[in-house]
């Protein structure tokens, strides 16, 4: 697979746009789209947002899918995975009008085990709907995508790296579909260390010894939970860009450790790989008020630090954008919790209006369009930077 150039993304995601948008009323004015009771959605979003996010191939990566809800009886998601049939039309046109064509699963951090049972239950899954479903698996599924927006995309990516035992356990996953894993969670693995580890042990020996498996198999080193030592040996480690899939500026906010400083962005930079800027509050500003202004700083100061070719989406959310359903605790008894600087909307959620419903790709571009980006850098923003760098991480070595 040869190297993935800018010119040819921006080609790509843009080639199937006239057909998309053959309405000729499309192009004026404002109108509403797929109005849903009880979504928080801007009541109406400009001919111009609409054709951007129609025309891309918009890429969340971090967006768990659906979040169980014991509110609901049975849990939703729980039983899609468990009885055949299950998600119906109606699920999935949640997912096929979000916007967002590709949803990187960012699973927690799990056992040999636990993964394998994970990595089952999501190829079930999809292999059930492939009507609907597409697992992304290299580049051409982004032109497949490009080419065919009946269908969306799902990316199975772990928050941690326990799945490997031994370094050939990198290629077991890779054949069963895991495309990127974070080499730490929270704490501290064999690896090296989470950013609420009480001391940062950087990228052991064992840890480097799986960066360049994952290197050699062409599996994304994801770095975004780790502390700073480990974030940046990583980084030193591989020999392919390292992403951070979701996460945030410290220079906007000061004792957010779970922030990547401006030395780990630019370095992140220099392997060519991409950040992606979360929608959790407590993750953009350290106090209240928190809007879908201070996500667009964050972007803002990626583009300013390292140039548009290394942001994009990691929202670190779920389709309808509650990361904290009802009857799942939160892990506030982890050690050193309160490094994540968590604080509360008035009406006690983390989300951030108006990020916080399934057509949030549609606002964020709004946004966008109001900082003044361009169409072509706002495509690489919404999914072209991680189509790029994706593809590059995943061509032959």
């Amino acid at each position: 697979m040869s190297h993935v150039t800018r010119r040819a993304v921006v080609g790509t995601l843009a080639a199937g746009a006239a057909a998309v948008l053959g309405a000729p009323a499309i192009l004026r004015g404002r109108f509403s789209l797929f109005a849903q009771s009880g979504v928080q959605a801007q009541a109406q979003y400009s001919a111009r947002a609409v054709r951007l996010v129609e025309e891309t191939v918009v890429v969340d990566m971090l967006n768990q899918f659906r979040f169980p809800d014991f509110r609901e009886s049975p849990v939703k998601s729980q039983l899609w995975m468990q009885k055949p049939g299950a998600f119906s039309r109606a699920d999935f046109d949640v997912y096929r009008t979000s916007g967002t064509r590709i949803f990187a699963l960012g699973s927690g951090g799990a056992s040999y085990e636990g993964a394998l049972a994970w990595a089952a239950d999501w190829n079930g899954f999809i292999a059930g709907y492939r009507d609907w479903f597409l697992r992304i698996d290299d580049a051409s599924d982004f032109e497949r995508l490009a080419r065919d927006r009946s269908l969306v995309g799902v990316m199975m990516t772990l928050q941690g790296a326990d799945q490997f035992r031994t370094a050939a356990d990198v290629d077991r996953f890779f054949a069963l579909g895991l495309r990127a894993s974070q080499l730490t969670y929270n704490t501290t693995n064999r690896l090296g260390s989470g950013f609420l580890a009480d001391e940062d042990i950087g990228l052991t020996a064992y840890g480097a010894e799986i960066v360049a498996r994952m290197n050699t198999v062409g599996m994304a080193v994801d770095v975004s939970h780790s502390a700073d030592r480990t974030t940046l040996d990583g980084i030193a480690a591989s020999r392919r860009p390292v992403i951070f899939s979701h996460a945030s500026c410290r220079a906007l906010l000061p004792g957010g450790l779970r922030a990547k400083t401006d030395e780990m962005i630019r370095n992140m930079a220099r392997t060519g790989g991409v950040m992606g800027i979360p929608f959790l509050r407590f993750m953009l500003r350290t106090e209240e008020p928190v809007t879908i202004e201070h996500a667009l700083d964050h972007v803002d100061h990626v583009v300013k630090l390292v140039g548009i070719e290394h942001v994009g989406i990691g929202s670190d959310m779920d389709v309808l954008g509650n990361p904290n359903p009802m009857g799942v605790p939160e892990p506030t008894n982890q050690p050193n919790f309160h490094r994540y600087l968590l604080h509360r909307d008035t009406d006690s959620s983390i989300t951030t209006k108006p990020l916080n419903h399934p057509k949030r790709a549609y606002d964020f571009t709004e946004g966008l369009i109001r900082r003044r980006y361009s169409d072509e850098q706002i495509r690489l923003i919404l999914g072209g930077n991680w189509v790029r760098v994706l593809g590059t991480i995943w061509s032959a070595t």
